[in-house]
């Protein structure tokens, strides 16, 4: 008697996981863009709060701190939650990196916020015990940060994005940009830390301005480029046409960053 074939086995899909997974997903999701939106108007707010006050723009402490902040961690956050909606991450694995990246993102942004109102510098500030404190749970925070959008970064180059046309390119470029967005800012924060740790305050304020271009520009590629990918789709050009206008701007992007990264490494 002839044997049945065993079956091959079946590879899971998004209909293989269950539903309560799936709105959880999806609630964290909305929390995320939420809280986004929140960070970015607490940022345009405070420049409401500068235009009254007023002080000066540059420095450790100014209003600059938690208008640049708040806007850039808020774009990142909803930017961030909406591309990896495209990669092939695990339901449950996104749902935790995305509620952990935004609670990260809240701590950062209220420290910076909490200490511009205290008057005094949120990073590398060591004069008091709680200065202290604070200064290390952002200095903490901001690793978290980096271990968390690398792993995303990892997973598009891992398995290709889905999305339309050209997306793929979009989220990996974004990714492989924001690498560099996270290795200027480690590299701020360990050189500010040493410099202070060794009785450098002021140097160690002076040091991070080479850097905050390239971290700046090289931040919020991952949002630029996957959104210009999603509106070429909907133009209506050519495939080929739609394609170059992508290689233009992905190159384009690169070379903005290769020049701050050229003004940093002369700064120095």
């Amino acid at each position: 008697m002839d044997s049945v074939p065993a079956e091959a086995p079946v590879a899971p899909t998004r209909s293989s996981v269950p539903a309560s997974r799936v709105s959880g997903a999806r609630r964290v999701a909305r929390l995320c863009h939420v809280t986004g939106v929140v960070l970015v108007l607490s940022g345009l707010a405070h420049l409401i709060v500068f235009a009254v006050d007023g002080g000066p723009w540059d420095g450790p402490v100014s209003w600059r701190k938690p208008v640049t902040f708040g806007v850039s961690f808020g774009a990142t956050l909803t930017a961030v939650t909406w591309v990896t909606s495209y990669l092939r991450v695990g339901t449950r694995l996104r749902t935790l990196l995305l509620a952990v990246f935004a609670a990260d993102c809240v701590v950062e942004v209220g420290g910076i916020t909490l200490q511009a109102w205290r008057g005094v510098p949120s990073h590398l500030d060591m004069e008091t015990p709680f200065d202290t404190a604070v200064s290390m749970t952002l200095a903490v925070g901001g690793g978290i940060l980096v271990v968390l959008l690398t792993v995303f970064a990892l997973a598009s180059f891992r398995h290709r994005p889905s999305g339309p046309a050209g997306m793929d390119l979009a989220v990996r470029s974004g990714f492989a940009i924001l690498l560099v967005a996270l290795s200027s800012g480690a590299a701020m924060i360990a050189r500010g830390v040493v410099l202070t740790r060794t009785g450098h305050q002021e140097a160690a304020y002076r040091s991070t301005a080479p850097l905050k271009p390239l971290h700046g520009v090289s931040l919020h590629a991952v949002l630029v480029l996957p959104a210009l990918a999603w509106l070429l789709s909907h133009a209506p050009w050519s495939e080929t046409v739609r394609r170059r206008t992508l290689y233009t701007a992905i190159g384009c992007y690169v070379a903005a960053v290769i020049g701050a990264g050229v003004w940093a490494a002369g700064a120095h």
